[in-house]
C-alpha cells in the first residue's frame, strides 16, 4: 500500500481557485479555525455565498464542513458551485487560533464582563463555556480581573485520516504558524499529501521581520511558484471594530511580505474590515485578496441570530445585501482624504 495518502484536489477547482486570486477578487470569509457552531457556519456559508464571496475558511471537522456545504447548497445552485471553495485550518502547537477557554467556578465572580465582551456567545448566563461558539479570541480573559478564565488547547492538526476525508471538499488546506516548533514537519506532510492549493497565515507573533522572511522562504522553496497563499496574519481575531488602526497590523505584515518578491499569492488577515483595502491601497499594498472573521460576522449576527433566518425572505436579503457591501468595500475601496 502507498505510504501516501494521496489527497487530490481536483484539477479544475484548484484552477478556478487560482483564477480567483489572480483577479485579485479573492474575498475570503473566515468561520473560524476553531468554531464548531453548525448552524452559524451553515447560516453564515448561505448569506456570505450570497452576497458574492467564494472562498470559505473553516474548522477542519467533517461536521463543520457538512454544515457549510449545507449552506452553500442553500444560496448556490449545484451546477454553480465549482466555482465555491472550501479551505480548512490546522495549526502549531502554540497557535492561538486553535484555543478555548474554561472558567474557573471558584474565581468567578459573576460580573458578566465575559459575557458582554463575547463576540460569539460562548459564555452562557450560567457562566459556563459553550465549547462549540468559543474561538479562542481570549477577549473574555483580558477583561476579567479576577484571573477565572484559563486557556485551554485544542488539536490543532487533524488526524491524517480526518484530512483524508475531508479532502475531496477541499480547495486549500492552511498551515497557521505562529512559532518554529513544528512548522516544517506539518508543511512537508502538507505538500506531500495534498495537491491542492496551501496557505500559510503567518503574523510577526514571536518572530521578527528577518526571522517571518526568512520562514516565509524556506517553506515556499519546496513549491511550485504561486500555488501558496501567504495570509498575512496581522493581529489576530482582532477584527471586531472598523477603523484604520484595527487593520493597521494587517496591512504592515502584507507590506513586509510583499517587499520580499515572492511567487505567493497574497491575502490580508487579522483586524481586517471594511478599511483593509483602501488602507492597503495607499500603502501601495498589492494584494491578491482579503480575508475577514471576526468583523464579517459581527455586521451580520444580528441576522444570523434570528429563529427566521431561513424563512423570512426580507431578513436574508437584508443580511446579504450588509455582507455583499462588505464584499465590494474589499474590490473597489473609496479614496482617502489626508489633510496636513
Amino acid at each position: 500500500m502507498n505510504s501516501r495518502l494521496d489527497f487530490i484536489c481536483p484539477p479544475p477547482k484548484q484552477n478556478v481557485l487560482k483564477k480567483l486570486l489572480e483577479a485579485k477578487k479573492c474575498f475570503k470569509l473566515i468561520c473560524g479555525a476553531g468554531n464548531e457552531n453548525l448552524e452559524e457556519v451553515e447560516k453564515l456559508v448561505a448569506l456570505y455565498a450570497k452576497a458574492g464571496c467564494r472562498f470559505f475558511d473553516l474548522c477542519a471537522s467533517e461536521e463543520v464542513l457538512k454544515s457549510a456545504q449545507k449552506g452553500l447548497d442553500f444560496a448556490i445552485p449545484k451546477v454553480e458551485q465549482k466555482d465555491y471553495h472550501f479551505c480548512v485550518s490546522i495549526g502549531t502547537e502554540n497557535d492561538p487560533h486553535f484555543n478555548k477557554v474554561t472558567i474557573n467556578q471558584k474565581d468567578c465572580k459573576r460580573c458578566e464582563k465575559c459575557i458582554k465582551i463575547c463576540p460569539q456567545n460562548a459564555i452562557s448566563q450560567y457562566f459556563k463555556v459553550i465549547e462549540k461558539n468559543c474561538i479562542g479570541c481570549l477577549k473574555c480573559q483580558k477583561v476579567c480581573k479576577h484571573d477565572a478564565i484559563l486557556t485551554v488547547r485544542l488539536n490543532p492538526h487533524p488526524t491524517n485520516s480526518l484530512l483524508f476525508t475531508l479532502h475531496s471538499s477541499l480547495s486549500c488546506i492552511e498551515l497557521h504558524v505562529c512559532d518554529k516548533t513544528d512548522a516544517d514537519e506539518k508543511w512537508d506532510y502538507l505538500c506531500e499529501n495534498f495537491n491542492g492549493i496551501l496557505s500559510i497565515c503567518l503574523g510577526r507573533g514571536k518572530f521578527s521581520n528577518e526571522q517571518v522572511l526568512s520562514l516565509v522562504r524556506r517553506l515556499i522553496e519546496k513549491r511550485e511558484p504561486y500555488t501558496t497563499i501567504i495570509q498575512a496574519d496581522g493581529s489576530p481575531m482582532s477584527g471586531g471594530e472598523d477603523d484604520f488602526n484595527t487593520t493597521l497590523q494587517a496591512v504592515a505584515m502584507a507590506e513586509l511580505i510583499q517587499s520580499a518578491n515572492l511567487p505567493v499569492y497574497l491575502t490580508l488577515s487579522g483586524g481586517t474590515n471594511s478599511k483593509t483595502a483602501q488602507l492597503a491601497k495607499l500603502c501601495g499594498v498589492d494584494f491578491h485578496g482579503v480575508a475577514v472573521g471576526s468583523y464579517a460576522r459581527k455586521i451580520v449576527k444580528e441576522y444570523i441570530e434570528r429563529e427566521d433566518f431561513w424563512t423570512n425572505k426580507a431578513i436574508f436579503e437584508d443580511a446579504s445585501k450588509i455582507a455583499a457591501n462588505l464584499i465590494q468595500s474589499t474590490f473597489t475601496p473609496t479614496s482617502i482624504s489626508i489633510h496636513h
